[in-house]
């Protein structure tokens, strides 16, 4: 038996990738070691970008109900003193969604694992360890012990996407060295579950730049509430992890009489990128190909965008529209765009980590001064086939509202789309180009106030929207239009081109 895509790995990107794939209508299997999804608490925010991904995968209400916002965070020294301020609106964003969530991480999972029967092209194996990838010329065979009986099994994919997580064994297979951006230190990460009510630290995240024990306050979904907090060279991690060391460690905030502890572990908190994401039909995905320390809350996005910038290239190569060069295009413009937001995390976890007296006497100087204001970190896609860098290209869309009140991304689904303003473009013109594209090209009309604000204050009359939601370009005529759809036409695979020949000449 083979299927389309092979997918190692059931957490939260495994399952987002797997739905997209599902949702395109490819085969897929997914293995996960472990007999469900794990219950206890890891990753704790998400951000627009990725509501939008929920949205493509139809569990947005289903995470909205489970979620809460946060306004912000905030850095402040021993002191008490501020020393940055990351305020997030209140308001809904650019892309329809706010720009900043708490969740809890089985809530996710368990969503995910409710959603992915709604398509039955979907196989999942739990309990199932894959231990070895023989890559052919035509596909890979996937070898996996059933955990439950001990039987040696064997599936066939024509590709397979490690979502294994940072002792990825698709990474191994690969042999992909990791690149180190310079940040390795242990924290104690610790739940409690609150038992009456409590607010002494507030909704807000806050950092505590304390060299006598940096710490980060993060308030959780319901009762739910986090502290992290650095060891020091001297602290013993089988020690620091008992009950009784972790609650003299919070008594000037919380106490055993206000909370439950429900769990206590030890992290090295990393920042390494892997080098090579894909060899041959084996590829890379969240926590196999990037490690981020905590401090920007964008572990779980970044691998969220891993799998909404792959799905659809998968997809096109699959079936046939689009040759395989295109996977290339995944490493060269996730590559550079995670490792942005890592190198700002690793910044401000120097900030928070700092340790020495002099270097903490000038930050607190500077910066209690004059606190830093942060704003959201929106990176543009690295260089590509599909991005020259020109018009836009790279940048994520915005999502307005367009007629009858619906989201763009719910009218587009999972294709291209062309956002043109009312009147600037005759239909069959639009209409001509998105026929003859290798891939599904949706033609939309900017016909709300929102739609035509956005194309007016990038100065286009039309915008070219990916699958992922970043642009492929802008036009403001028809010649400008063709252009940017040609970056598709020059990956179209031979396939589909003998199959236009074809038609052609039977019309």
């Amino acid at each position: 038996m083979q299927v389309d895509v092979a997918i190692i790995g059931l957490g939260p990107v495994g399952g987002i990738l797997a739905s997209l794939l599902g949702k395109l209508g490819l085969s897929v299997a997914v293995f996960e070691r472990e007999a469900s999804y794990y219950a206890l608490p890891r990753a704790v925010h998400y951000d627009g970008e990725s509501m939008r991904v929920f949205q493509a995968i139809d569990i947005a209400q289903e995470m909205t109900a489970l979620s809460i916002l946060t306004p912000g965070m905030k850095y402040v020294n021993a002191q008490g003193q501020l020393l940055v301020d990351w305020p997030r609106p209140a308001e809904v964003g650019s892309q329809n969604w706010h720009s900043s969530y708490r969740f809890h991480q089985p809530d996710l999972e368990k969503t995910l694992a409710q959603a992915l029967p709604r398509w039955p092209n979907i196989q999942r194996h739990y309990r199932c360890d894959v231990f070895a990838l023989d890559e052919a010329q035509d596909g890979v065979t996937v070898r996996y012990e059933d955990l439950s009986n001990g039987k040696l099994n064997t599936l066939g994919a024509k590709y397979v996407v490690g979502c294994d997580g940072a002792r990825s064994i698709v990474r191994r297979f690969i042999g992909s060295e990791m690149q180190d951006l310079g940040l390795h230190e242990r924290w104690l990460v610790f739940d409690v579950l609150l038992k009456k009510p409590w607010s002494v630290l507030g909704d807000y995240t806050v950092q505590f730049c304390d060299p006598s024990r940096p710490a980060t306050y993060v308030r959780g979904v319901g009762n739910r509430r986090r502290w992290e907090i650095m060891l020091l060279p001297e602290d013993n991690a089988a020690e620091i992890v008992h009950p009784d060391k972790i609650w003299s460690l919070l008594e000037k905030w919380i106490t055993p009489r206000d909370a439950d502890l429900e769990r206590g572990v030890v992290y090295t908190f990393h920042s390494v990128l892997a080098k090579q994401w894909r060899k041959g039909r084996l590829l890379l995905a969240g926590d196999s190909a990037h490690q981020t320390p905590p401090f920007l809350g964008q572990g779980l996005c970044a691998g969220i965008r891993d799998a909404a910038n792959l799905a659809w290239k998968l997809h096109a190569v699959v079936r046939g529209q689009l040759n395989d060069t295109i996977l290339d295009t995944y490493q060269e413009e996730r590559h550079p765009h995670v490792a942005e937001y890592i190198k700002q995390a690793v910044q401000m976890g120097n900030l928070i980590q700092a340790r020495d007296a002099e270097a903490v006497a000038e930050r607190d100087r500077q910066l209690s001064e004059r606190p830093r204001h942060m704003k959201n970190l929106s990176p543009v896609l690295g260089r590509s086939a599909l991005n020259d860098a020109k018009n836009y290209a790279g940048t994520l869309s915005h999502q307005p509202k367009l007629d009858a009140d619906r989201l763009m991304d719910d009218i587009a689904g999972l294709d291209f789309a062309i956002l043109s303003l009312p009147g600037a473009f005759a239909p069959a013109d639009i209409q001509a180009l998105c026929n003859a594209a290798p891939v599904p090209v949706v033609a939309l009309q900017a016909n709300t106030p929102q739609a035509r604000a956005w194309l007016e204050s990038i100065g286009t009359q039309a915008a070219v929207i990916r699958p992922d939601r970043y642009l492929l370009g802008l036009a403001n005529d028809l010649l400008e239009l063709e252009s940017v759809l040609h970056k598709l036409q020059a990956l179209q695979s031979r396939r589909t081109e003998q199959a236009g020949h074809a038609a052609a000449s039977h019309a």
